[in-house]
């Protein structure tokens, strides 16, 4: 990750490049980890964690909004324009449908008593996950604070649930792989898929302007 030395006398211009190379740092990373999680899940019969990798495309989809927005305030500031309200809602829709979908699965599995083959991936790619969204949304607090601006505070307060996605994955994961419960996966996609369905619906409210977003951070952008 690139370094910038920021302190209260930065150039703001600066700060929105660095927010810049966090946008660009988080839709990369969603991708990378949403494309193992669905391929390891898939082929290990893990529900939540291939749950997890969902939720990470659909993070990316937000994480574009951030970024436009970032670029669209080095331009000219501004106001919300109809790409970041449009990204917003497609990513309400994809949280929504990823949430009744985990939700649908996860009750099929505990019915019929299905579980994985292994979830040593979910340990694997969870603890990575942890460690990384702790250091993107330190960095976002930062500069979203030394800019006074609601919309990347916000966006870590995301991150922020980015790891507690990541903790239940963790859990549920660490707990399989001890006791071997068909019904513990499925608990854990269930997990995911009540935070998938709070970010969906935080996504439509800030899509129409309402101030909170994330559960517990505020911004009047994405």
């Amino acid at each position: 990750m690139r370094r910038y030395h920021l302190d209260k006398q930065t150039d703001p211009g600066v700060l929105w490049k660095a927010a810049l190379w966090l946008a660009g740092i988080t839709i990369v990373y969603n991708l990378l980890e949403g494309a193992v999680s669905v391929v390891f899940g898939y082929s290990d019969e893990t529900l939540s964690l291939f749950g997890f990798g969902m939720d990470s495309f659909v993070e990316v989809i937000s994480g574009i909004g951030v970024w436009h927005m970032v670029v669209r305030t080095l331009k000219n500031g501004g106001e919300r324009d109809r790409f970041e309200k449009t990204a917003l809602r497609i990513t309400g829709t994809s949280f929504y449908l990823l949430a009744a979908g985990l939700v649908a699965t996860g009750v099929y599995n505990v019915v019929t008593g299905s579980k994985p083959e292994t979830t040593f991936w979910g340990i694997v790619i969870s603890s990575i996950s942890i460690i990384t969204m702790i250091l993107l949304m330190a960095a976002k607090l930062r500069i979203g604070r030394q800019l006074n601006s609601p919309s990347i505070i916000a966006d870590a307060h995301c991150t922020r649930t980015c790891i507690y996605l990541s903790v239940i994955l963790l859990g549920a994961s660490v707990l399989f792989e001890l006791f071997h419960l068909a019904y513990i996966d499925a608990i854990g996609a269930l997990g995911i898929a009540w935070y998938a369905f709070t970010e969906g619906r935080e996504a439509f409210g800030k899509a129409r302007g309402e101030a909170c977003g994330c559960s517990d951070g505020c911004g009047t952008g994405m």
